[in-house]
């Protein structure tokens, strides 16, 4: 019995010993790129956008090429961690860029898109999409380089590289990310680092168009830090305004956009962080978020990933889309249904002019 409970004692001990040292590695490579970084433009174009003329954005959140109708995600309550394999991810990326091609935007914004990441099969999405569309610059923005997470146990989501890209047909004189707040405390782990970026390019009249690209947090358990993240992106884009300029911000803000959605989506009213209501009532004055016909459509922008997508069923809403300033009118938006083909999301794609 004593040789038994040595036994015991010392496999314990060593687990102990794993999972502290674990709790160690976490948070001693955890790290946050710093705030205000210059980003580099690559494949820089040459033409510019007109007032007047009516242009097309899209935004699509790509969930790092990894979520088929058929996959569910643990985070959520759902089954999976990590992407199928790498050919799921490749035909998911495949899908994203079809779709894009078939919008022809004038600029576009993807989010959860990874250059490297076991989660997404270590395939560059980054370079799969850039280089399947020479027509536009394109610009990268880190949002987290996580360490290796060794959860869920049967298959740890691992390590990822991701972050946000946005591609223009007019030629771009910058852009810079900025930090958004994230917790402090243990959620930092599972919530990672956060991040916006302002891409600018010079109008035909001499004023710059602020370009905006934002994934905001969806698991964070506390709500200051939304509130936080909604702070410093209404800050920036109200001081870009106020200087001159057209600002757009295009995203995925994990709140939802439209009242109702329980009526307009036939479904349940999900209690999670990313369903609540965007504070519409905080934005700068005289910025909008164009949300005409959405309603009546009733085309969600994203999906619920506790089960396999099932239409009717799963619980959908509506939290990806526009902020424009003043000076910039919204001609129409729409969400593109894509059955959820390619991503848990959908792209939301809006007709604008700059006035």
């Amino acid at each position: 019995m004593k040789r038994i409970l040595k036994w015991v004692g010392g496999i314990l001990g060593v687990l102990l010993l794993a999972a502290g040292g674990y709790l160690i590695y976490l948070f001693t490579t955890y790290y946050r790129v710093p705030d205000d970084q210059a980003l580099k433009v690559k494949n820089q174009q040459s033409t510019q956008f007109k007032p007047g003329q009516t242009y097309t954005a899209m935004t699509y959140n790509i969930g790092y090429g990894s979520y088929p109708p058929s996959y569910s995600f643990f985070m959520d309550g759902g089954k999976y961690s990590r992407a199928y394999s790498k050919k799921s991810v490749r035909t998911s990326i495949n899908g994203v860029i079809k779709t894009t091609q078939a919008q022809n935007p004038d600029v576009a914004f993807y989010q959860e898109i990874d250059p490297d990441g076991d989660r997404s099969q270590h395939v560059n999405e980054v370079k799969m999409v850039t280089g399947a569309q020479q027509q536009y610059a394109n610009i990268y923005g880190q949002n987290y380089d996580s360490a290796y997470l060794f959860y869920p146990f049967t298959q740890p989501i691992g390590k990822a590289k991701s972050g946000i890209l946005t591609l223009s047909k007019a030629k771009v004189d910058s852009s810079r990310r900025y930090s958004l707040p994230v917790d402090t405390d243990f959620n930092k782990i599972i919530d990672l680092d956060r991040a916006f970026t302002a891409t600018k390019t010079t109008v035909a009249n001499g004023k710059q168009f602020v370009m905006v690209n934002i994934h905001m947090s969806a698991f964070t358990p506390n709500v200051k830090i939304q509130q936080a993240q909604f702070t410093k992106l209404f800050k920036y884009i109200e001081q870009a305004y106020q200087q001159g300029n057209y600002v757009m911000v295009a995203g995925d803000y994990n709140h939802r956009l439209l009242k109702n959605t329980a009526e307009i989506f036939h479904t349940k009213d999900l209690d999670e962080t990313w369903t609540h209501l965007f504070p519409k009532s905080k934005l700068p004055a005289g910025f909008h978020i164009p949300t005409m016909g959405l309603a009546k459509a009733a085309v969600p922008s994203v999906r619920a990933l506790d089960q396999p997508y099932q239409p009717g069923k799963s619980f959908v809403t509506l939290i990806d889309g526009y902020i424009l300033s003043p000076n910039i009118k919204a001609e129409s938006v729409h969400v593109v249904s894509t059955g959820f083909q390619y991503s848990d999301h959908n792209p939301v794609v809006l007709k604008f002019q700059l006035q």
